[in-house]
């Protein structure tokens, strides 16, 4: 029992390794992709490339990322798959930054490379990420009421996420990385949380009229 023990934290602390690893080695290469970008005034254009290089080729087609990941394939194969298939569509810059990545083994970590780029650009344009989780659906209203009242908190421009969580019940969850700002900022928050609240008692006062009416038919 104390050896399985053993063996699980070691193949934790083994994992835990390899995530920093691979953030760091993230990090280094969206910086660098970051500086190379904005060196040619192209950091918007290029990092709109990075999205769609993910959304319209790795996602729609896994097998060709765990290409570009297997260390069994060597990097001059690498390299004529990368020409074959980006080399007219892709700009030179990033096909460059591609085969970089490559020659160092390291495509493997491509979704952190652009992770990391667009949190490292976000940051330098004070920009902050934020995840407002909703029972219902915000208004612009009232995702303008929310950015407002955090701006001030966060030192920096909200961008929101909006996530529906039926769950909650006309309540409101807003999470900035692993921070939740639930309690902390209720009183603040408390105006757009009864908002959500009458908005969601209306919808569900308006369902309820609708199937009373449709029955009676």
């Amino acid at each position: 029992m104390a050896q399985d023990s053993e063996a699980r934290d070691a193949r934790t602390a083994a994992q835990i390794d390899a995530d920093v690893t691979v953030e760091h080695v993230g990090t280094v290469y969206a910086e660098a992709f970051l500086g190379a970008a904005a060196g040619a005034g192209l950091t918007e254009s290029l990092l709109g490339e990075l999205d769609s290089l993910l959304t319209d080729v790795l996602d729609p087609f896994p097998e060709f990322e765990r290409i570009l990941a297997s260390a069994m394939v060597s990097h001059e194969e690498k390299v004529r798959i990368l020409d074959r298939t980006l080399g007219t569509q892709a700009s030179p810059l990033l096909l460059n930054f591609l085969k970089v990545v490559s020659r160092h083994g390291r495509l493997d970590c491509l979704r952190v490379i652009h992770r990391r780029a667009h949190e490292l650009y976000d940051r330098m344009r004070g920009r902050v990420r934020v995840r407002v989780s909703t029972a219902t659906p915000l208004s612009g209203e009232l995702a303008a009421r929310i950015a407002d009242n955090l701006r001030p908190l966060l030192g920096g421009e909200p961008i929101l996420e909006q996530v529906v969580d039926p769950d909650l019940i006309g309540g409101v969850v807003v999470r900035v990385g692993d921070t939740v700002y639930d309690g902390s900022i209720a009183s603040q928050l408390e105006n757009v949380r009864q908002r959500i609240i009458q908005r969601t008692a209306h919808e569900i006062q308006t369902r309820r009229d609708r199937f009373r009416y449709s029955a009676r038919d």
